[in-house]
């Protein structure tokens, strides 16, 4: 493995627990409703565990209430049912073939709740941005000691993996603070 293999491959892992984090924010429910709360939410579908927007349309029918509509008229009680398993304090009513999921406006103690959250998932983040240094920091030590890269080209790109752990770190706390004021807009 070479130097720029190393920087490439931190950078890729960066950038992916970046977008997994994004992911993760994305489901932390805020006081609007947004189909992206639904996307974990898994319906037996004849007795396979199926994401709902496999066997439903999401839609939001106004600013608090999200639409699904089945595929299949028998599979509505089944999607209910799994809305209101699924532990997001969500009540969905049915009215046909139509399914209602009203979000309750959050409290001010839930929204904090939501904040303590939101800064657990980034500090996780943080952690496996750390941890990808680590093992890239571990990579060029070794490259170092089986004598393909000189000392000095270690330290250069020990700094460069440095600055982008840095500047990793700096997304994330910009998307902690994004959601935070999201969450905390009443």
């Amino acid at each position: 493995m070479s130097i720029a293999e190393v920087k490439k491959n931190s950078e890729l892992r960066m950038a992916k627990s970046l977008e997994t984090l994004r992911a993760d924010l994305a489901k932390v429910r805020t006081g609007r409703a947004h189909v992206g709360i639904l996307d974990h939410v898994q319906v037996d579908y004849y007795g396979t565990p199926t994401h709902i927007s496999q066997v439903a349309n999401l839609t939001l029918i106004d600013a608090r209430t999200i639409g699904v509509q089945p595929w299949e008229k028998k599979m509505v009680g089944a999607i209910e049912k799994a809305i209101r398993d699924a532990d997001l304090g969500l009540n969905p009513a049915t009215q046909g073939e139509m399914i209602r999921v009203p979000t309750p406006a959050l409290t001010e103690e839930r929204r904090k709740e939501m904040v303590k959250l939101v800064k657990s998932e980034a500090e996780d983040a943080k952690v496996a941005v750390r941890n990808i240094r680590r093992d890239a920091n571990e990579s060029l030590k070794k490259l170092v000691k089986d004598k393909t890269c000189s000392e000095d080209d270690e330290r250069r790109a020990q700094e460069d993996i440095q600055k982008l752990t840095d500047k990793s770190i700096a997304d994330i706390d910009k998307m902690v603070i994004d959601k935070e004021k999201e969450v905390l807009t009443v």
